[in-house]
């Protein structure tokens, strides 16, 4: 007899996590549901989970599943839909000169400050402004499927900025970025995911997954200007209202 079901039901088993405090909102606990064995975790099945919901981080892939709390909502832009709206375009225009590339996930010590500088200023007491060279490199620089690490430089070859991304069948999945906090002009994190919608566009592919939103945390409000944006609810993709 056949075993028609996805493959991610077929190999990969969930656990859930013990408790832990809420790293966005005050005063509450958490749980995530971690996909396992990480090993058996590759680009179909890890495609299939992130439309499912999940996150990664390193080499765990992993979504919300708390007692008594919904607040984390996976979103997405479908970017064929996308317009940039004026204060975008402006992003864009600021940023515009700057020069990407594509490099392996490889340790750099210049990574490495830039992330630390980006963490003590814009996450301060949030630990990750501790991270060690070790922890960097287990939550940036280790994967099983394929991820791409885009450094971002001035024309004169200042680093300014970096991004994680993960390539899926369908889209990109935004990991993570971490950028130059005190670089005058700001909007570097605009400009980020706007690069990102464009590259989705010009390879042919239909959703940025942009991990969770969360009404309450200030942290998140900025994914809701990307519109329009998806949100997945009880197992489906609808739109999020304004």
């Amino acid at each position: 007899m056949s075993d028609n079901r996805p493959p991610t039901q077929r190999y990969i088993r969930l656990y859930v996590t013990a408790a832990f405090p809420c790293s966005y909102l005050p005063n509450r606990f958490a749980r995530s549901q971690v996909a396992e064995p990480a090993a058996s975790i590759d680009a179909d099945n890890y495609g299939e989970l992130v439309r499912a919901g999940f996150r990664r981080s390193g080499r765990f892939t992993y979504r919300p599943r708390c007692d008594s709390c919904q607040a984390c909502i996976p979103v997405r832009v479908p970017v064929h839909q996308f317009r940039p709206d004026r204060s975008q375009r402006r992003a864009i225009r600021r940023h515009g000169s700057l020069i990407s590339r594509n490099l392996p996930l490889v340790f750099s010590d210049e990574h490495y400050a830039l992330y630390i500088r980006y963490q003590q200023a814009r996450h301060s007491g949030g630990s990750m402004d501790e991270d060690d060279e070790d922890q960097y490199r287990e939550y940036l620089l280790q994967s099983g499927v394929d991820t791409r690490l885009v450094e971002f430089r001035t024309p004169d070859s200042t680093l300014v900025m970096v991004s994680v991304i993960d390539v899926l069948d369908d889209g990109l999945s935004a990991v993570y970025t971490f950028f130059e906090p005190d670089l005058p002009g700001g909007s570097l994190g605009t400009y980020g995911i706007l690069w990102q919608i464009r590259m989705c566009q010009v390879l042919g592919l239909d959703y940025l997954y942009l991990g969770y939103w969360i009404e309450e945390a200030r942290s998140m409000r900025y994914k809701s200007n990307f519109r329009p944006l998806e949100q997945r609810i009880d197992g489906q993709w609808i739109p999020l209202k304004d």
